[in-house]
């Protein structure tokens, strides 16, 4: 019998939820215990930072790739730690390929993955959605005899299933949220128009703006996803007199705020900005940032289970599947200046 110190058993008892005898009996392998209530044990081990017994280490179920393009930006490894932890509740071994300035491309990364026998694997924001990027690297995977799903940035050449946020509706909503708060001058500054994402946004963000009939007037600036980015792109938009900058993502919202304050902008008093993803460190920004929220969890569940079904031989249907943001409204966004109250 394994011998466990009382004082594990109690703290994987209570964190399971479950009885010290029930613990005992999943770290011993007897049977009686219900699959559901054995899983809840084993994640408490793995919570609790304990390792398993030998005899409760699963084989893995194989190797499944997950490539994305860095991890400076929070949303990228709040996508990865999600799609992992989906891929090892099924029993497989997610591999991480990042790309890094200087580092290894994406088509490098792809051939060292298949290289390593991935039995599949999971895009996110990668060359499918660069409208510039070819995508009949994607018809040679498939050649190779290697499933994969695409997550941001639909792309109509490539023959797979697709899991993106609605980006059309995330700016209309933006912009709906500045114009009800009396903001007549509206900006976006959002990423390369190369992008699908960048595309879409700006086509949702105009189209929101013609839907108000000439009572806002609507500027696009087309940056970089990045802090540098959104500084510079919302200078712009400043200087043209916007009082409300909707961002294509939260670090380039960052970077508008900072470009409000160095021209001596309050921010939300003289001037709104809405980021787009929504990282858990949002509530915590000076000042909080309102942002349209990705549905992380749901598109990255999504995912995994389309690959899956790809692996078990049940092909899921070639197209895209479209998950719809949420407005999460917090302090970087206020009443436009003069506006009536």
């Amino acid at each position: 019998m394994t011998s466990v110190p009382t004082a594990r058993l109690a703290d994987i008892a209570v964190q399971a939820a479950v009885s010290e005898a029930t613990v005992s009996r999943v770290l011993n392998g007897k049977a009686g215990v219900a699959a559901g209530t054995r899983q809840k044990v084993l994640a408490a081990l793995d919570v609790l930072g304990y390792e398993r017994p030998v005899r409760l280490r699963q084989r893995s179920a194989g190797l499944v790739g997950l490539v994305i393009p860095e991890l400076t930006n929070p949303i990228f490894p709040a996508f990865a730690q999600v799609i992992e932890q989906a891929l090892s509740g099924y029993g497989y071994t997610p591999v991480l390929g990042t790309q890094m300035p200087g580092g290894a491309t994406e088509d490098e990364l792809v051939d060292q993955l298949v290289e390593r026998g991935v039995t599949g694997i999971v895009f996110l924001s990668g060359l499918h959605a660069d409208l510039s990027a070819d995508p009949g690297r994607y018809a040679r995977l498939a050649g190779r005899g290697v499933p994969f799903v695409l997550i941001n940035g639909y792309n109509e050449a490539i023959s797979a299933p697709f899991v993106s946020p609605d980006d059309r509706a995330a700016a209309r909503t933006a912009v709906r949220h500045l114009a009800d708060l009396g903001h007549r001058r509206i900006g976006l500054a959002v990423g390369p128009e190369r992008f699908v994402p960048s595309r879409r946004k700006a086509e949702g963000f105009q189209a929101a703006v013609a839907a108000l009939g000439g009572a806002v007037e609507g500027l696009v600036q087309h940056t970089l996803f990045t802090v540098e980015g959104g500084h510079a792109a919302a200078g712009e938009l400043l200087d043209a007199g916007c009082t409300g900058v909707v961002c294509g993502s939260d670090l380039m919202a960052l970077g508008a705020i900072r470009s409000a304050r160095q021209r001596g902008l309050s921010v939300p008093g003289q001037v709104s900005v809405v980021g787009y993803d929504d990282s858990e460190l949002n509530a915590f920004t000076d000042p909080p940032l309102t942002t349209v929220r990705q549905p992380v969890r749901a598109m990255a569940n999504a995912a995994v289970h389309a690959l899956l079904e790809e692996l078990g031989g049940d092909p899921v249907q070639r197209a895209e599947y479209v998950f719809q943001p949420e407005l999460v409204v917090r302090g970087s966004t206020g009443q436009a200046p003069g506006a009536l109250r």
